[in-house]
């Protein structure tokens, strides 16, 4: 099956050439809440989209399924709501999929999935250390539809320099070995265009066909709207972007002796960033 891709924006413009050029999801991000404090440093990106956004999204999609990640378990701010009445906007706004970042107990899952009481999917960002010691307990109960592990905060988790680290050392592997045996649907993480990012992205796309990968998050350097405004640009970096991932991936379906190969490359591959990130800090 190939990967469901996804991809991050609240323009209705940019979903609609997502959309058409083969992106399975459009990605709304409204979470802000401890984000800022817990990624202090990293290249990450805070969106603070809106219920607004999500209205705006949804009006213009056609095929392309909506998903929203909301903000952690949460009681209501001064001036913001509480995690029920975030959620219940949300869906009313026509989400498809509500995403949990950053869980910790098995009570805040339960807590979100009542809220979304089977009004849209329920997809979990596993990406606390509690997240998956405790997974099968959390996984036990009914309503979670998918997981998706989070690279970002897990490597910070773990006190890990370059998130791709996770890849490795074997803790991706188990985890998603672990959640086949449980049954329910996974993917992790973010890849780029063929041949770019820090780890190449093809290197990173045969580790999602090893390890029975459901779907993946285009990441913000696959087609950053910031730097590319040019709409026709825009178009054609999404027609041969998604191409060459979907050829790549035939490949894989049809071509999996080259999974051992790929491995002990990509792990040469991730030591070498990590490697570099840490006598960065040591200057």
């Amino acid at each position: 099956m190939p990967l469901k891709l996804m991809y991050i924006t609240n323009r209705p413009d940019i979903a609609l050439i997502a959309e058409k050029n083969g992106v399975d999801r459009i990605f709304l991000d409204m979470e802000w809440i401890g984000k800022a404090a817990r990624q202090g440093g990293m290249d990450s990106v805070q969106n603070r989209h809106t219920i607004g956004d999500v209205r705006a999204v949804r009006a213009v999609l056609q095929k392309a399924e909506l998903l929203v990640r909301v903000n952690p378990i949460h009681d209501a701010l001064p001036t913001y709501p509480s995690s029920e009445e975030e959620i219940d906007a949300a869906i009313e706004a026509g989400a498809d999929i509500l995403m949990l970042p950053y869980y910790k107990t098995a009570e805040e899952v339960r807590r979100f999935v009542n809220c979304v009481g089977g009004r849209a999917k329920t997809m979990l960002l596993l990406e606390t250390k509690e997240a998956a010691d405790h997974l099968e307990t959390i996984l036990a109960q009914p309503g979670i539809d998918e997981v998706h592990i989070g690279l970002n905060d897990l490597s910070l988790a773990y006190g890990l320099p370059f998130m791709f680290q996770l890849l490795t050392n074997g803790t991706v592997e188990s985890l998603c070995m672990r959640l086949k045996q449980i049954g329910v649907p996974y993917g992790f993480g973010g890849i780029a265009s063929l041949g770019r990012g820090l780890v190449p992205a093809e290197m990173i796309i045969k580790e999602h066909y090893r390890l029975g990968s459901d779907g993946a998050i285009l990441s913000r350097s696959f087609c950053n709207v910031d730097k590319i405004t040019d709409r026709n640009a825009i178009e054609e970096v999404f027609l041969r972007g998604i191409r060459e991932i979907r050829m790549l991936e035939r490949e894989c379906e049809y071509h999996t002796q080259f999974f051992r190969t790929n491995e002990q490359q990509l792990k040469k591959a991730v030591q070498a960033v990590a490697d570099g990130i840490q006598k960065e800090k040591a200057k």
